[in-house]
């Protein structure tokens, strides 16, 4: 997150525009409020018992949702996919009015559209305020240890030669530094970085979706790159550590509308979510992204790999 939904263009450089959008929300590159919850727009719920999982409009998101579909088919559950549907903002509205049963989110940046006062930051206090602040038709079941998140990063090369494992590290070497992210991510991060870190950059840049290349041709010495992003691995680049939470949370989790689950649903959603973590995710989305496999399959792999099928 943080937390925004955006468009995918391009395989890997736009398959992750999630990095444009700087200063977190893998969901949207805005983040108004939840629509009014008398809209005319709202949907009418699923039929029937069915159970309709919905996705944003970008590959993480959609892997995610058929992830969830297919662990529910494989509990015998009637499951209707609704994939890239698009924005938040259309997405929140169709949960909450039951058009959608289930649907991927992140933690962090849902908290940060239905409550933009919130200051929680840990998982904890994420989940914690999203319970008190989610209106009653929508709930959140277990958070997966897999996040999105945001970070900083910089070559393996520059860490081991200054010695960098976490944030707090680069206030030593900051100033000498160029910074690049999304165009929004100084406006979102430069004062949030002084007052939690200290922090000083020499030079902010607007990198966004070519952040990861950035920082491995030099252009800048550390990056804002969302933590499944494969070109993490792919440029041997280093994240490091946010040991005070300047960035929110941003475990994966389903939000789901809670007349529409039962508790075979919820059992089968937890299941997928306590064997999800980031690792794991990030080879997933290299076969997505690089590999270009077929999202379908991937989840079908990882499914049968962690005994879901």
């Amino acid at each position: 997150m943080k937390r925004l939904i955006r468009t995918a263009v391009v395989v890997l450089s736009a398959a992750f525009t999630l990095s444009a959008c700087g200063g977190g929300d893998p969901l949207t590159s805005a983040s108004p409020g939840p629509a009014d919850p008398g809209s005319a727009s709202a949907p009418a719920p699923a039929p029937g018992g069915k159970v309709v999982v919905g996705s944003a409009n970008f590959p993480e998101n959609v892997l995610l949702a058929e992830i969830y579909a297919q662990a529910l088919e494989a509990k015998g559950v009637q499951v209707e996919k609704k994939l890239n549907i698009g924005s938040r903002e259309v997405l929140y509205d169709q949960v909450k009015g039951g058009g959608l049963t289930v649907l991927p989110e992140y933690v962090g940046s849902l908290l940060a559209y239905v409550d933009k006062t919130s200051t929680a930051r840990t998982k904890d206090d994420v989940v914690a305020a999203l319970k008190e602040k989610l209106p009653a038709e929508l709930e959140i079941l277990s958070p997966a240890a897999a996040e999105d998140n945001n970070s900083l990063t910089v070559t393996r090369a520059t860490a081991e030669k200054e010695g960098l494992a976490t944030i707090e590290d680069l206030a030593k070497v900051a100033k000498g530094y160029a910074v690049g992210g999304p165009p929004e991510f100084q406006s979102r991060q430069e004062q949030n970085f002084k007052d939690v870190y200290g922090l000083e950059f020499k030079e902010w840049k607007k990198t966004g979706a070519a952040t990861a290349d950035a920082i491995k041709d030099g252009t800048v010495q550390v990056g804002n790159v969302f933590t499944t992003d494969p070109k993490i691995v792919l440029n041997d680049l280093v994240s490091l550590k946010d040991t005070k939470s300047a960035f929110a949370a941003e475990n994966i989790t389903p939000l789901v509308n809670k007349a529409g689950v039962d508790d075979t649903v919820r059992t089968a959603l937890d299941a997928v979510s306590a064997k999800l973590d980031t690792a794991g995710l990030v080879a997933l989305m290299k076969r997505v992204a690089v590999d270009k496999d077929d999202a379908a399959v991937v989840a079908k792999d990882w499914l049968m790999q962690n005994g879901l099928v």
